[in-house]
């Protein structure tokens, strides 16, 4: 137990300095005592660094941790909820959702409505979040529809993949129908992004996931009893059918938010689970949930740090550099677990 209220607290504690790092480094240098005035209120000595501080490094800051931690406890939620390592945010096709939606508004806008809707700027942008809310949360009613008519994990699995493959089928026509504009407007939005956030979107984001994220903590017990099988779990008196429903709301609904705001960012939700486990050693969802969270936002920060470091014009995409950084972290991870198992530790 002291081992991992000390993990615990060198997590937070790395989630600061990564916080801070990400405030004082990016294209434009700011000095670390003129960041301190403008977090405390006093004047700085350039307007512009007040500006780039308050209007756009810490609003990224808030959105990464609230992204990174959402996803990658949506991510252990599908991973235990399917007794599967290679589960994630995207294995129901609710990410692939919520891009149908945001296809069905930003490819089709130009050609109905005369007017790209990337030339709408925040109305455009609003339009999007909403599409995407609309377009995850249409194809999570369907997935919890069919969890109802299927009992195996496997079959729902199936669908939710084959629901994904539809949409991106759907995609791929609206795509080609559309104007070369719209076409690159989407594409931009699906390379994710914490920059897209600001103002008070970024505290309504921040303030839902706030809500949504401890939620998600009640689910610990009937998570911990469907690790012991269904079977087990139903003689322990936990109804299968509705806490695997439960778990699936709440992971789509996190999905939901983070991809409305931030698009689809991949790789968090598949690979924070993995190096939660292998740093904190346990299968006590107990102890995997805030685990995974704070890991999840710590490696948010880590992304985003990297996405916009100096030297780069702009911003890389998101989605690139979280393969680029956990790709390697995980593969570290798990053939240490392999050499231990090897070894007999």
């Amino acid at each position: 137990m002291r081992r991992t209220l000390l993990l615990i607290l060198l997590t937070v504690l790395t989630i600061v300095v990564l916080a801070i790092v990400n405030l004082l480094i990016g294209s434009i240098k700011i000095p670390v005592g003129d960041v301190c005035n403008i977090l405390i209120g006093r004047e700085s000595e350039s307007e512009i660094w007040t500006n780039i501080i308050w209007k756009s490094r810490l609003p990224q800051v808030l959105t990464a941790i609230a992204a990174g931690a959402g996803l990658a406890v949506s991510g252990l939620q599908m991973q235990t909820v399917f007794r599967n390592p290679l589960a994630g945010p995207s294995v129901l096709g609710i990410s692939n959702g919520a891009a149908l939606g945001v296809a069905f508004v930003v490819l089709l806008s130009g050609r109905l409505g005369g007017v790209a809707l990337s030339r709408l700027g925040y109305l455009g942008d609003a339009a999007m979040s909403v599409a995407a809310i609309v377009g995850a949360l249409a194809v999570m009613l369907l997935i919890v529809w069919v969890a109802r008519q299927v009992k195996g994990n496997v079959t729902l699995l199936i669908i939710g993949v084959m629901i994904g493959y539809l949409a991106n089928a759907i995609i791929g026509v609206l795509k080609f129908l559309s104007p070369e504009e719209d076409v690159k407007s989407f594409v931009v939005w699906g390379l994710g992004s914490f920059s897209r956030v600001s103002g008070d979107e970024m505290m309504l984001f921040v303030a839902l996931m706030c809500i949504l994220i401890p939620l998600s903590f009640l689910l610990v017990k009937p998570m911990n009893m469907l690790l012991l099988g269904e079977r087990y779990a139903a003689n322990l008196g936990l109804n299968v059918g509705r806490a695997r429903m439960l778990i699936i709301i709440c992971s789509g609904v996190l999905v939901a938010i983070v991809t409305a705001y931030c698009g689809p960012i991949m790789f968090i939700g598949l690979a924070v689970p993995h190096l939660a486990r292998g740093i904190f050693r346990s299968s006590d969802h107990r102890i995997l949930m805030p685990a995974t969270a704070l890991c999840g936002a710590a490696l948010a920060l880590v992304c985003n740090f990297i996405a916009r470091m100096p030297g780069f014009e702009g911003a890389l995409p998101v989605n690139s550099v979280t393969a680029l950084v956990g790709a390697p972290v995980i593969a570290a991870v798990l053939f240490r677990k392999k050499n231990r198992e090897s070894f007999g530790e």
